[in-house]
């Protein structure tokens, strides 16, 4: 790979080079840390954050107060928003990762061959990892506390929009490193909202950055995988379905459907399109609708949904595959599992898709069928975040094929090496 061109002039580029070698040095102490130290600093990173909470709240407050200034939509300040209760929840988060197993050093295979050599596959860091995030300040303690267990340096940069947040906990996360004696550089949070540093991370900072991690919008996702120089791990989009079968529970389909719509609309696991079965007894769709309605979503539907109730308005075609991230869905009669797997297909991006069935065969060809990284059965697309897997966290959710898929914990921020003993072994000629 070729090294990016530095610009002598720039202050952001002195500054992000420096940040990359700082990280590239502390992700060597990282990797031969110990688990004890790492969890030493991730538990005295969330004593910090319950104890500066009325501090992270002072600086989340400005933030908040910028964003409704600048007209930003309900959704969006509230994934910036925090208040005792989220930061309470970060500090549970990092403690939740110090209580995992320390993936670095697990044997994943071992053999010998007929020649008396020894093999090991054994999980390594991957090294420094780029994190590049909009509005949620939460990133800043979940990413960087994820790489720590993982034995990788970080490097955050968060938006402008939570910028005075991200501040606040990472210092909370330095105060850790400084406890457990780790290098401070191992998590360290870009102080420039100047949006070069995106373009200097995205290039790998000369080699310093080996993946990158970007966990926001459409714009920003579609830039990173558009120019990174080195991997990335995302999603472009959440268009996430919950298809409710003909053998459907009604009680237990209304239940999840609201759920998956209407718990925290912002978020990628959020349903953005019903699918319900043609074959379905005929009270189910106008219960459904009328439930999302009734909850204060907005419904855009088909000619089906339409005739379920004159409150539901005509779907467009760019409504098929939209990310709403707000109080809206699109609601669609299918005939039956196979025109909803199509469907699925058609229009969703790979990312959380749920069925909804009594129907064991129903529900096996959908989980068989469906191509994306998360499919459920009978729960709640929302379920589509690291803490519910057992992870502790995430560092976001992955939609490709390629190293990680899924919610990216601490096993998905590592990578491999072959450890070979032997004992005076040769090649033949």
């Amino acid at each position: 790979m070729n090294k990016p061109e530095r610009v002598s002039n720039s202050e952001t580029a002195a500054l992000m080079y420096g940040i990359g070698q700082a990280a590239k040095a502390a992700s060597r102490a990282l990797s031969i840390a110990t688990n004890e130290q790492k969890n030493a600093a991730l538990l005295a990173a969330a004593e910090a954050l319950r104890a500066a909470t009325p501090t992270i709240l002072a600086a989340n407050a400005k933030d908040i107060a910028a964003a409704k200034d600048a007209g930003r939509p309900v959704a969006f300040v509230d994934r910036l928003m925090l208040d005792e209760k989220r930061v309470a929840s970060m500090a549970k988060g990092l403690e939740d990762i110090a209580a995992l197993a320390d993936p670095v050093g697990t044997v994943l295979a071992e053999w010998t061959r007929p020649n008396g050599l020894r093999f090991q596959r054994v999980r390594v860091p991957l090294g420094t990892i780029g994190i590049i995030y909009e509005s949620r300040p939460n990133v800043t303690a979940d990413a960087g506390a994820l790489c720590l267990k993982a034995g990788n340096a970080a490097i955050l940069r968060g938006g402008s929009e939570s910028h005075h947040s991200s501040i606040a906990i990472h210092a909370c996360l330095v105060d850790g490193l400084k406890a457990a004696g780790l290098p401070e550089a191992a998590i360290q949070l870009v102080p420039t909202t100047d949006r070069d540093a995106v373009g200097l991370m995205l290039r790998g900072l000369d080699g310093a950055i080996d993946v990158i991690v970007p966990r926001g919008g459409k714009s920003l996702v579609q830039r990173v995988q558009d120019e990174a120089r080195v991997p990335v791990f995302a999603h472009l989009e959440g268009i996430c379905h919950t298809y409710v079968d003909k053998d459907a529970n009604l009680d237990t389909a209304v239940s999840v459907v609201i759920n998956a719509k209407m718990r925290r609309t912002g978020i990628c696991g959020a349903t953005e399109c019903l699918l319900v079965d043609s074959a379905a007894p005929t009270l189910f769709l106008p219960a459904l609708v009328k439930a999302l309605l009734d909850a204060g979503c907005e419904v855009r539907g088909d000619a089906a949904a339409q005739r379920a109730d004159d409150r539901v308005k005509p779907a467009s075609a760019e409504d098929w595959g939209k990310e709403f991230l707000e109080s809206i869905i699109a609601v669609k009669e299918v005939d039956g599992v196979g025109a909803a797997i199509d469907h699925v297909a058609k229009y969703g991006s790979q990312h959380t898709d749920a069925i909804i069935t009594e129907n064991p065969e129903a529900a096996e060809r959908f989980l068989n069928e469906v191509d994306s990284a998360i499919v459920l059965v009978n729960a709640s697309t929302q379920f589509a975040d690291g803490g519910e897997f057992g992870f502790g966290a995430e560092i976001g959710i992955a939609t490709g094929k390629m190293h990680a898929r899924g919610p990216v914990g601490v096993e998905q921020l590592t990578s491999f090496k072959y450890k070979v003993r032997g004992n005076g072994q040769i090649r033949p000629v």
